[in-house]
């Protein structure tokens, strides 16, 4: 078949194809900002924060591959990858409606298991839409103008309950309930992101699968023609798992290591099964998917796991540092706590503005010194962040943290993919996205299962020092970028 190139989008399809993340990012700033808030009001201490976080990281391992197979093959009526985010969104209002009004610490985590597994089921099909639908060129653009709108919906989400507190709406509560301020928030992002994902999914028509094979030979029936491959390493990760289960009994350690002990144990297994079945579908495309990664998805994995290490300790611990060493208070009913709770909101809006304003200075950048040292020079910046925000204990000074913080965001949310969508298959931007961030929800399981134990033993009464460790390990995620090599755009 003769291939084409696609054609160029306008500002306005740009903007409508990227709009969606407003409502998506909308939910993920009040989650960030606001979830460790709703947990310690409902009772759960500093060091079992992480655990009850552990949500995130198990669901995006399950569902994030699973979406990206499934929407990679879809077509009906109602398109390709819209069915998806469609209903996402709206199992993340359901949870932004419900997971202020739990009352109960368990149901707050369940809820929080629902808004992670329907945030999940919306954003890889949004974020692939704006591969599917643009042409090389034009794709660094478009993650840009997608950045810009996931910085001002975290800008927006964050800022709300502060917002709402400075209108005269209650930011405090009694024991055991979550201020009006936050419940108000959660249900306007919840019309947000219902709405700002609707407009996307009504105001782009995707392409045929006729029109996809026509660019690039790329459409969905082509998507499982190569060969199967089978890992034959999954000994090596039933024997890892096994070996830190026995680990955990015999020396005491941390019982939250036996979901992660578990989990590898599970992966062995499932390598082990369908190698020796030759097993077929859906399990076994993602297995082999995972196992023919493009060199620079190995390449950028080390790079993933120390940056998502990072930025999910400052999701969990920001609130406990700055209300405990800037506002002075542990008493989640307090008035001191609550105010401390929303300057985190302020904060991270502010590294999400920074990273909004960012993302359009990074193409400029990249152009002068490349992708990957454009992304190392930020994740350095980021470093320098957590370092700051260990030592700074004024209010306001605590907003010079975050723009450091919010450049390394800006290539976060763009670089790494700019650099995958040059080499990545067409046919397979769902997948390979949905496996890329297999390497960011593993740190994330990583850190809900240690870091409460690492508190526990090392500071228990001292949480400022995990901003030390989120230097430590952005720090090491820019030097993992020296090994990340790039190929030229194909012309």
């Amino acid at each position: 078949m003769t291939t084409r190139q696609k054609p160029q989008q306008s500002f306005g399809g740009l903007w409508n194809m990227s709009f969606g993340f407003f409502g998506i990012q909308l939910a993920f700033g009040l989650q960030n900002a606001n979830v460790s808030r709703i947990f310690q009001s409902l009772g759960s201490s500093v060091d079992g924060l992480a655990f009850l976080w552990i949500a995130g990281p198990v669901t995006g391992l399950i569902v994030q591959p699973l979406i990206g197979h499934y929407s990679d093959r879809t077509w009906g009526r109602f398109g390709r990858r819209r069915p998806y985010f469609v209903a996402g969104a709206v199992l993340s209002a359901l949870a932004l409606l419900g997971l202020p009004q739990a009352g109960v610490l368990m149901l707050a985590a369940a809820f929080l298991w629902l808004l992670d597994a329907s945030l999940n089921i919306a954003l890889e099909p949004v974020r692939a839409f704006v591969g599917d639908m643009t042409p090389d060129a034009q794709r660094a653009q478009g993650f840009a103008l997608q950045t810009w709108f996931i910085g001002a919906g975290a800008v927006v989400g964050s800022v709300l309950p502060a917002l709402f507190a400075w209108a005269g709406i209650a930011n405090t509560a009694p024991e055991g309930m979550v201020p009006d301020s936050v419940r108000l928030s959660f249900y306007i992002g919840a019309a947000a992101m219902v709405l700002a994902v609707a407009w996307t999914a009504f105001t782009v028509r995707e392409y045929s699968p006729e029109e996809m094979a026509a660019f690039a030979g790329a459409g969905p029936a082509d998507a499982g023609a190569q060969p199967l491959v089978y890992s034959a390493r999954g000994p090596f990760w039933l024997a890892l798992g096994a070996g830190l289960l026995a680990l955990v009994a015999q020396q005491g350690l941390d019982k939250q290591l036996y979901v992660l002990g578990s989990g590898l144990a599970l992966f062995g297994l499932a390598q082990i099964a369908l190698r020796a079945a030759r097993a077929k579908g859906a399990l076994a495309e993602i297995m082999s998917d995972l196992a023919q990664m493009p060199a620079q998805m190995r390449q950028l994995a080390l790079a993933q796991f120390f940056t998502w290490t990072a930025l999910f300790i400052l999701w969990i611990y920001t609130t406990p540092v700055v209300t405990q060493y800037v506002f002075g208070a542990k008493d989640t009913a307090s008035a001191a706590y609550n105010a401390g709770a929303d300057w985190v909101g302020v904060m991270f809006a502010f590294y999400n503005g920074v990273a909004a304003l960012a993302a359009f200075f990074l193409p400029v950048l990249a152009r002068r010194i490349g992708n990957a040292s454009t992304h190392m020079v930020c994740l350095l910046g980021g470093s320098i962040g957590f370092l700051l925000l260990l030592v700074l204990h004024e209010k306001w000074l605590l907003l010079a943290p975050m723009v450091f913080i919010g450049i390394a965001w800006a290539s976060i949310l763009a670089m790494p993919y700019v650099i995958l969508t040059r080499v990545l298959p067409p046919h397979k931007f769902g997948i390979y996205i949905g496996v890329f961030n297999v390497f960011i929800v593993v740190p994330q399981l990583m850190v809900a299962t240690i870091m409460g134990g690492v508190i526990r033993s090392f500071f228990p009464a001292e949480p400022k020092w995990t901003m030390l460790v989120g230097a430590a390990v952005m720090a090491a995620a820019a030097l993992a970028m020296l090994r990340v090599r790039e190929e030229p755009a194909s012309t």
